[in-house]
């Protein structure tokens, strides 16, 4: 099982989004049964007396713009609360993914300086630099969602060229024999970045 945890300040757009866009990748792969994603937050503003706060609506319109938590494609939004990230999530994760700077900053602080190199920000998935657009200041969406895209498709496509995690999903001999996240595997070109 490979199991990736998504974190932003809050655990109501960026990281949500993170979530649910990975979600719908392995989904569309067929690869569901390999993959265990979750988001939490690094600080409380979106948790109250220990429940945690839904989707941001407008962070769930720009899922459902791309067809996700719809009815034939909810896959859990519906459900997702905010979380507070614990420290028990540090050997839980084999990936634990910042959205910004600041993320990065507490989740370290958290796990006593991230020891087994488990934490990563998201955007250097995407092959850039910088932090993961905020749509809380600054009401862009679009930005928010390119960057969670790129950075989702390129996390899954570093799990796929891994043979570590791709032993885990019984099909590591020609790892090093495919392009495009392995044509040999059947699996499914939807807007993946060609970076």
């Amino acid at each position: 099982m490979i199991r990736i945890l998504f974190v932003c300040h809050g655990n109501i757009c960026r990281s949500t989004m993170a979530e649910f866009i990975m979600k719908d990748i392995v989904h569309k792969q067929h690869l569901e049964e390999f993959f265990h994603i979750e988001s939490s937050a690094t600080h409380t503003d979106e948790i109250w007396n220990g429940h945690g706060s839904p989707v941001y609506p407008p962070a769930r319109a720009k899922l459902r713009e791309y067809g996700i938590g719809t009815p034939d494609n909810e896959l859990g939004v519906s459900e997702k609360r905010a979380r507070l990230t614990s420290r028990t999530d540090y050997e839980k994760f084999d990936f634990i993914i910042g959205m910004d700077s600041a993320n990065i900053r507490d989740l370290k602080r958290l796990f006593n300086g991230d020891p087994e190199n488990k934490v990563y920000k998201m955007l250097e998935f995407a092959d850039r630099s910088g932090d993961v657009a905020d749509p809380w200041y600054t009401g862009n969406f679009d930005d928010t969602w390119r960057d969670c895209s790129d950075g989702c498709h390129g996390l899954f496509r570093a799990i796929l060229m891994d043979p570590k995690y791709a032993a885990q999903m019984g099909d590591a001999e020609d790892i090093d024999d495919f392009d495009d996240y392995g044509d040999d595997r059947g699996l499914i070109h939807d807007d993946f970045p060609r970076g």
